[in-house]
């Protein structure tokens, strides 16, 4: 046993098979602000709040919909970074020009809305390297958009809203955020993207997001779907007055294959909630 345990730490010595450590304070310098740091990933977020976007006559919040997001999977001496960024069609060609000459890879182009105006288009992208210098990578095309990168994201002076009844529809509390309820679903299964494990916080999670404007309720989001959950989740929705807004993927590499279902509704909170976890129900996630 004691020899083996010697050859073990004379690996590590040589090839530096350690635990990795999370650079949080390296990389907040190179983004300027705080993230969070859930396990061994480092996440942040940018909420778009230079934009002023409407769906028919709601007024979507930046937390709603409109806020671009940025993980960093550490892993040993290299990592992983996946995210998705939110841009106006105007934004879209200089965005994709930089990601390209900045080394990281584009793995997604599409919407998440529909009626949207003005026009919003979201990007996926995936890198792997050391973290510091993909931080910077992805922080340079950060800069060719309107995303404001310094600033604190304000919250909404109104009363919170009273959302009791809702969360125990969908099964359990979700974050308060202002007039914003969010929640994220992990899946039951282990996903892989290029043969390693993602947790949740790499964008595996359903996520699901509620804003309250007056007596009504907005809810956007996707959901992690294996093939086979597709229409039955589809069905779940359409009956229940939430429409799905597009069907597509975040990734080249995920297997088992995975499909995200973005949708939208305005109206009765506990109406939608109800409507929400029918459609839940038809996934393998953790309630």
């Amino acid at each position: 046993m004691k020899i083996r345990l010697f050859f073990l730490l004379f690996l590590i010595g040589i090839y530096g098979i350690c635990p990795a450590q999370v650079d949080s304070t390296g990389l907040n310098n190179i983004f300027g602000k705080k993230g969070t740091v859930q396990g061994m990933v480092y996440r942040i977020t940018y909420p778009r709040s230079d934009l002023k976007v409407n769906v028919h006559d709601f007024k979507v919040s930046p937390g709603l919909a409109l806020t671009s997001w940025i993980g960093i999977l550490f892993m040993g001496k290299e990592s992983m970074m996946m995210g998705d960024l939110v841009m106006q069609d105007s934004e879209e060609s200089a965005v994709v020009a930089k990601i390209i000459s900045s080394g990281l890879s584009i793995t997604a182009i599409h919407n998440h809305l529909t009626n949207e105006q003005p026009a919003i288009k979201y990007i996926h992208f995936s890198g792997n390297g050391d973290p510091l210098k993909l931080a910077a990578s992805i922080k340079s095309v950060l800069a060719v958009t309107g995303t404001p990168l310094n600033t604190i994201s304000q919250q909404s002076s109104g009363a919170a809203p009273n959302w009791s009844t809702v969360e125990a529809i969908l099964g359990k509390s979700g974050k308060h955020n202002g007039m914003l309820l969010q929640y994220g679903f992990p899946r039951r299964e282990k996903l892989l993207e290029g043969g390693m494990e993602m947790p949740p916080a790499m964008g595996m999670a359903t996520g699901i997001n509620l804003q309250m404007d007056g007596n009504v309720a907005a809810t956007t989001g996707d959901f992690v779907l294996l093939a086979e959950e597709v229409n039955p989740v589809i069905k779940a929705l359409t009956e229940n007055g939430i429409v799905v807004t597009a069907v597509h993927n975040h990734m080249l590499f995920d297997d088992p294959r995975l499909f995200m279902m973005h949708f939208w509704a305005v109206g009765d909170p506990e109406k939608i909630a109800v409507g929400l976890k029918a459609a839940l129900d038809k996934t393998n996630s953790k309630m």
